[in-house]
């Protein structure tokens, strides 16, 4: 544990992310009863005054409704500074404008951000200095190795941040008090009881300008990749003996060492897709390769769909799908835990509802468990009834958990190095067949539920 974070340094401060996501959960952060001063340094390639930057500062507050006194004055006494982060003297300039301990946020692309890493090792880091790396970590396997080695060389493991908003979503958090404090779902949480577990995260939204990113890393990297093994991680984890950060990670990244490709072939345990020109809620979307940027040779997936098994004692024969999608009709973000069928139903009951499940929805946060109950009028035909309830909203938004995590160095909801290399051992041998052009790239129609045939 370091001393409280005396100044947050967003590397990248120009960029989207730090526009739509970070700045926003920082306002929240420092409305709710864990927030504190501290002073607030924007640094980026591009040209711009300190007056610009607080403008922009106050317009991400303003947006998030999250203004507050401590924000407007973190606001009003921030800096923007222009530099290139992948040179040394620029670094250590930026390091000299802070005061306290300093917390870097690397809102960056992956190769920069490994460029800069380099270029921080001739500079050295101030003592109990905290940095924060946005996914993805590294661009492959080897890349995520040769990070690691790097941050290893510069810092403390418990001091890098390894950043997936997905954990701080307060949906995903509630999952571990579902499973862990009602002996009703932990008591059948295993292949003994599970048929399979669906985690999909299907996005109306398209391409939205991201081509730059996007167009070298497709739906696998960008989403199964990092957001949904981990998801899975805390879905299938044996249970911790506490929320230690070193219990949980450690947990999770067991997990993680078990998952392969369903039955080792990596042809068929992937399929892949792009959506071609459609219209979702009104909006006319283009072709994916008709999107400005992108290079229609690169094969970039629009849609992947993942199916891995965890070969241990709990878990051996039960499937996992991981799927996410842009330009879907219907924004769905579940996690769904079909339960194996009755092994008998006695004879005189008509009705065969199927077997029952367990929907988590991570937005909105709600959760839904079938029943199968005799039906309305008859009472030998069987029905089906669903029990919901909504979960309560935490007090931080992801972001928002995501900086107080880092800017109390608490590394509980960040993603350790072995974690990450793990992710990245799973997906590499699907990657290779995708690349590779063995498995075909199918097509569905924006504004759809996908490829025909995959329904």
């Amino acid at each position: 544990m370091v001393d409280r974070i005396g100044t947050l340094v967003i590397l990248g401060a120009g960029g989207d992310l730090a526009k739509r996501l970070l700045l926003p959960g920082l306002g929240q952060l420092l409305r709710s009863s864990r927030g504190y001063d501290l002073r607030l340094i924007g640094v980026g390639f591009d040209a711009m005054t300190d007056a610009e930057w607080r403008d922009r500062v106050v317009e991400s507050f303003a947006a998030g409704e999250v203004v507050s006194s401590r924000s407007t004055a973190v606001a009003t006494t921030s800096v923007y500074l222009q530099a290139d982060v992948t040179d040394p003297a620029d670094l250590t300039r930026i390091l000299a404008a802070t005061t306290g301990t300093p917390a870097l946020y690397f809102a960056l692309p992956p190769q920069v951000t490994i460029a800069s890493i380099a270029a921080l090792e001739k500079v050295g880091l101030p003592a109990g200095a905290v940095l924060g790396l946005e996914k993805p970590f590294g661009t492959d396997l080897r890349s995520a190795r040769a990070l690691n080695r790097q941050l290893a060389r510069l810092l403390p493991e418990k001091h890098i941040h390894r950043v997936d908003h997905f954990l701080g979503k307060s949906t995903v958090l509630n999952l571990l008090g579902l499973r862990f404090a009602n002996r009703i779902f932990e008591q059948v949480w295993s292949a003994e009881h599970i048929e399979r577990v669906d985690i999909v995260f299907d996005e109306t939204l398209g391409l939205e300008a991201r081509a730059g990113y996007y167009d070298t890393a497709g739906a696998l990297v960008d989403m199964i990749q990092s957001h949904l093994l981990l998801v899975m991680a805390l879905a299938a984890m044996e249970p911790p003996s506490s929320l230690d950060e070193d219990d949980l990670r450690g947990s999770m990244a067991q997990v993680l060492r078990a998952t392969h490709a369903w039955k080792s072939d990596p042809v068929a345990a992937g399929r892949r897709a792009r959506y071609t020109a459609g219209t979702i809620d009104g909006r006319k979307l283009p072709a994916y390769v008709n999107e400005a940027g992108v290079h229609q040779e690169l094969d970039t997936e629009t849609l992947a769909e993942v199916t891995v098994g965890i070969e241990n004692w709990r878990w051996a024969g039960v499937p996992f799908r991981l799927r996410s999608g842009k330009a879907i009709a219907e924004r769905r973000q579940q996690i769904i835990v079909t339960f194996k069928d009755v092994p008998h139903r006695p004879y005189g009951f008509t009705g065969n509802p199927g077997p029952a499940r367990l929907t988590i929805s991570l937005t909105p946060d709600s959760i839904g468990l079938d029943l199968n109950i005799n039906g309305e009028g008859d009472p030998f035909t069987l029905d089906r009834v669903t029990l919901g309830t909504e979960f309560a909203a935490g007090e931080l938004g992801p972001y928002g958990e995501v900086l107080h995590g880092i800017l109390s160095d608490d590394a509980t909801l960040s993603v350790r190095a072995d974690a990450v290399e793990e992710c990245w051992r799973i997906v590499a041998p699907i990657l290779s067949t995708w690349r590779a052009g063995t498995v075909p790239i199918d097509s569905y129609r924006a504004g759809s539920a996908g490829p025909t045939a995959w329904r």
